[in-house]
C-alpha cells in the first residue's frame, strides 16, 4: 500500500521535479562521462609515448570536488518539495497516520525521483563519455572510434557519491517533517508574507567592502607616492590619482555619514558607495590596458592585485544594486503614475517588487554564482591555449638538459659537464640520435659572475655556430654576422616596447673578447626553447666565435633530436638515472641541472591541460545550472502560491494571450536581471584578464584564435538559457491557467 502511495504521489507531481530531473541527469552524466577516465577498465589507444595515470588520478578527485556543489541543489530542491507537499502531508496526519510514517513516505518519494535521475544520468554518460573520449584522443594526437563501454567501477562510484547525497538530504527532510506542526503544514500556502524584519545582511557586506575600500586607498596612494610623474600622459596620471581618489573619498563619505546618519538614512549612503565603488571599479579595469598603452611601472603582482580590488567592487556593485532595485521600481512606478496604471502594469509590479523584496539576498547570491560560472568558462579557452601554446617552446627538442650558476660562487664548481651519461642511457636502449648539439653559455665579462641582483641579473651570450646549430634543429636558417658586431635573440613573450629600449640602450657591447656594435639585424625571436636564457632575464646576445673564445663560460646545455618518439618508460628511466648523478636541488656553492625529455613534458602538459578543461568546464556547468534551476523554481513556487491572483484577473476580463504575456515579462524580468548583470560585469572582468595575459595569449594563442572560442561559448550558455527559460514558460503557463 505505502508503495502504490509513492508513486501515484511521484506521479502527480512529475511537473514540480521535472526541472530538478532534467538538470541532475545532465549533472550525473557529466560526472560519469569525466570519471569514466580514471576507470581501471579505461585503456584507450594512445601508444606506448603517454601515460594516463596522472590524468586518471587527478580527474578523480577534481570531478568529485566540484560535484560537491551539486548537494547544495539537492538540498535545496528537496526543501522546495517539502514546502509544495506541505498541505498533502498535513492531511495525512489528519487522517491518523503517524509523522514518522509521512517523513519516511515523502522521504521515498524524492528518494525514487532522484535514483530515477542518476540510472538516466548514467545512460546519458555513457553517450557523454564517448564525447569527452574522442576529446582526450584528439589531444594526445590519436584517431577516435565510437565504442559505448559502461564500466562498472565508475558506476559503482557514481551511484555511492550521489546516493550519499540524497540520503543526507532525505535524513534532513525526515526530520524537519517530524518537528512540524499539523496546522503549520495546512495553513502553509494560505500565509501572508507579512512584513519582512530589517536584515543586515547588507549592512554586514558594507562594513566588509569599506575595511577593503580603505586598503584599496593605502595600495593605491603608495603606488602613487612611488610612480606617479608629472611628465606621463594625462591618461596615466588620470588613472593614478583616480584609484586613490575613490576609495578614500569612499571611506571620507562614511565617516561624514556616521556623524548625520539619521538624516540621510542608510539607502541614501549606500547609493553614494555604489558611485563611488562604481568609479573604483571602472579605473581599475582600465588599469592593464593603460599599463600597456603608456608603459606604466605596474609589476604582475599589482596587476593581480587590482584584479582583487575588482572583484571586490563588483561584489559590493551586485549586492547594491539588488539591495536597492525594488526601491527604485517602487519609486519609479510610483512617480510616472500613467505607465503604473497601463494595461496590467500594477498586478506586474506588484509581483516583481513582493520577489525582489524578499530575495534581495538569494538574487545577490546567484547573481554572483552565474559571474564565477561565466567567468570560469570564458577564461579555459585562453587558460588552455596557453598551456599548449607554452607546452611547444618547452617540447621543441626531444631531450633538452640545462644549468643554472645561481648558488655557485666559487668558478672552479661551474656546470661545465659534457653529459655522456645521456649518450650511454641512449645508445643501451637502442634509440638513435639524429641531431645533437653540446654548448656553453658565456658571460660577457668575468667581472660579471658574481652578479646575483635578480632584476640585474647578466644576459648569457652564445657563440654564431652553436646558435646556428640549434636554429637548424628547430627548423630555422642559420645567421650570418659581419666582423665586430653582434645580434640578440628574444624570448617570443617579449614585448617589442622592451626590445627596443634594450638595444637603444645596448648600442654597443663590451666584452673581454673586445667591443661589439648592433648587427644590422639587430633581433631574431625565433622560439627555440625556455633554457637557452640565463635566469631572470629574456635574451641572449649572438656573438663571433672568435670573441667566446675569450669569454668565461657559465653554463653547459645540451638538446637532442632522437629518431623515434622516446617511449614513455624510457623517457621517465633516462629522467631518473640523470637525477641520480646531477642534483636538480643542488645545495649552497653547488649547480643545478634539469634534464626535460618530451615526451614526459608532452605527457604532463596535456594532462594537466585537459584536467583544467575539465575542472573549470564542468564547475561552470553545475554552477550555472543550478542558478538557472533555482530560478526557475523559485517562479514555479510563485506560480502555485499565486494562481488565485492570476484567476482573478481572468475573471475580470483579461484574455488568456495578455495573461501569457504577463507571464513572459514577468520570467523575463527574474531570469534577465541577474544573467544581465552578470553578463555586464563579466564583459569587465574576462576583458581585464585577458588584458592581462595578453602578451602570453599573443605568444601562444592568438586573438584570432581565442573570440571564435569564446563566441562559441557564448552561444551555447544563451541557448543553455533559452532551454531553462522556455521549460519554465510552459510549466509556469500551465501552473496559472484558469
Amino acid at each position: 500500500m505505502y508503495g502504490k502511495l509513492i508513486l501515484r504521489s511521484a506521479r502527480r507531481s512529475v511537473q514540480d521535479y521535472l526541472i530538478y530531473l532534467v538538470t541532475l541527469t545532465l549533472c550525473v552524466g557529466l560526472f560519469y562521462a569525466f570519471l569514466s577516465i580514471s576507470s581501471r577498465y579505461y585503456h584507450p589507444n594512445i601508444g606506448v609515448v603517454f601515460n594516463l595515470s596522472a590524468l586518471s588520478d587527478g580527474m578523480k578527485v577534481a570531478v568529485c570536488g566540484v560535484t560537491l556543489l551539486l548537494w547544495f541543489l539537492i538540498r535545496y530542491v528537496n526543501r522546495y518539495m517539502l514546502r509544495q507537499k506541505q498541505p498533502a502531508l498535513a492531511v495525512q496526519g489528519i487522517l491518523g497516520m503517524e509523522s514518522k510514517t509521512i517523513a519516511w513516505l515523502f522521504f521515498a518519494e524524492t528518494f525514487c525521483v532522484s535514483l530515477l535521475a542518476l540510472g538516466l544520468g548514467i545512460a546519458l554518460g555513457v553517450i557523454l563519455s564517448q564525447f569527452i573520449t574522442a576529446l582526450l584522443l584528439s589531444s594526445y594526437g590519436q584517431p577516435f572510434q565510437l565504442i559505448f563501454t559502461l564500466f562498472p567501477d565508475t558506476v559503482c562510484l557514481t551511484l555511492a557519491f550521489f546516493t550519499a547525497g540524497f540520503l543526507a538530504a532525505g535524513m534532513c527532510n525526515v526530520r524537519s517533517i517530524r518537528s512540524m506542526a499539523l496546522l503549520d503544514m495546512l495553513q502553509a500556502p494560505r500565509q501572508n508574507e507579512g512584513s519582512l524584519p530589517k536584515s543586515r545582511w547588507m549592512s554586514v557586506v558594507t562594513v566588509l567592502y569599506l575595511v577593503a575600500l580603505a586598503g584599496m586607498g593605502a595600495m593605491s596612494l603608495w603606488h602613487f607616492t612611488l610612480y606617479y610623474d608629472p611628465r606621463l600622459p594625462l591618461p596615466g596620471r588620470v588613472l593614478y590619482i583616480a584609484n586613490f581618489l575613490f576609495p578614500f573619498t569612499g571611506v571620507a563619505g562614511s565617516l561624514v555619514w556616521l556623524l548625520r546618519r539619521s538624516a540621510w538614512g542608510f539607502v541614501r549612503f549606500l547609493v553614494f558607495l555604489l558611485v563611488m565603488s562604481g568609479g573604483s571599479a571602472l579605473f581599475a579595469a582600465l588599469t592593464p590596458s593603460f599599463r600597456a598603452a603608456y608603459l606604466l611601472p605596474i609589476s604582475p603582482e599589482n596587476l593581480n592585485l587590482y584584479l582583487f580590488f575588482l572583484v571586490l567592487d563588483i561584489v559590493f556593485l551586485i549586492c547594491a544594486l539588488f539591495y536597492l532595485c525594488s526601491r527604485w521600481i517602487a519609486a519609479w512606478k510610483e512617480r510616472t503614475p500613467t505607465h503604473k496604471y497601463t494595461g496590467e502594469n500594477l498586478f506586474f509590479f506588484g509581483q516583481i517588487l513582493s520577489q525582489l523584496t524578499s530575495t534581495s539576498k538569494s538574487m545577490s547570491l546567484i547573481c554572483l554564482t552565474l559571474l564565477l560560472s561565466l567567468f570560469c568558462f570564458l577564461v579555459t579557452p585562453a587558460l588552455a591555449g596557453w598551456a599548449e601554446g607554452y607546452l611547444d617552446s618547452r617540447s621543441m627538442y626531444d631531450v633538452q638538459i640545462s644549468s643554472t650558476y645561481n648558488q655557485v660562487y666559487d668558478e672552479e664548481a661551474l656546470p661545465l659537464a659534457d653529459y655522456s651519461l645521456v649518450t650511454r642511457a641512449l645508445a643501451d636502449r637502442d634509440i638513435d640520435v639524429e641531431a645533437d648539439c653540446l654548448f656553453y653559455l658565456y658571460l660577457p665579462q668575468r667581472a660579471e659572475f658574481h652578479n646575483r641582483n635578480k632584476y640585474d641579473f647578466p644576459v648569457a651570450a652564445i657563440a654564431l655556430s652553436d646558435y646556428n646549430a640549434i636554429r637548424q634543429m628547430a627548423g630555422y636558417t642559420p645567421i650570418a654576422l659581419a666582423p665586430g658586431t653582434f645580434a640578440t635573440q628574444w624570448r617570443p613573450t617579449a614585448l617589442t616596447e622592451e626590445r627596443d629600449t634594450f638595444l637603444a640602450e645596448h648600442a654597443t657591447l663590451h666584452t673581454d673578447g673586445g667591443t661589439l656594435s648592433l648587427s644590422e639585424t639587430p633581433t631574431y625571436t625565433a622560439n627555440l626553447g625556455e633554457t637557452l636564457y640565463n635566469s631572470y632575464t629574456d635574451l641572449v646576445y649572438i656573438l663571433p666565435d672568435q670573441v667566446c673564445q675569450d669569454l668565461m663560460p657559465v653554463l653547459t646545455n645540451r638538446y637532442l633530436i632522437t629518431a623515434q618518439p622516446l617511449p614513455y618508460d624510457d623517457a621517465h628511466a633516462l629522467s631518473n638515472a640523470f637525477q641520480a648523478v646531477y642534483s636538480e636541488d643542488g645545495g649552497e656553492g653547488l649547480p643545478r641541472y634539469s634534464i626535460r625529455t618530451s615526451t614526459e613534458q608532452i605527457n604532463s602538459s596535456i594532462a594537466s591541460t585537459f584536467l583544467l578543461r575539465t575542472v573549470l568546464t564542468y564547475g561552470a556547468v553545475v554552477l550555472l545550472v543550478t542558478c538557472f534551476t533555482i530560478l526557475s523554481l523559485q517562479q514555479l513556487w510563485d506560480a502555485r502560491q499565486h494562481r488565485y491572483r492570476f484567476g482573478v484577473l481572468h475573471r475580470l476580463g483579461v484574455e488568456r494571450k495578455r495573461l501569457y504575456r504577463l507571464v513572459t515579462k514577468q520570467l523575463a524580468v527574474w531570469f534577465g536581471l541577474p544573467v544581465g548583470v552578470a553578463v555586464l560585469f563579466a564583459l569587465v572582468i574576462v576583458p581585464f584578464f585577458f588584458a592581462s595575459i595578453s602578451t602570453e595569449i599573443t605568444a601562444y594563442l592568438g586573438f584570432d584564435v581565442l573570440l571564435p572560442q569564446v563566441s562559441a561559448i557564448g552561444a551555447i550558455l544563451f541557448l543553455l538559457l533559452a532551454a531553462y527559460y522556455a521549460a519554465t514558460w510552459v510549466l509556469f503557463r500551465r501552473a496559472v491557467s484558469p
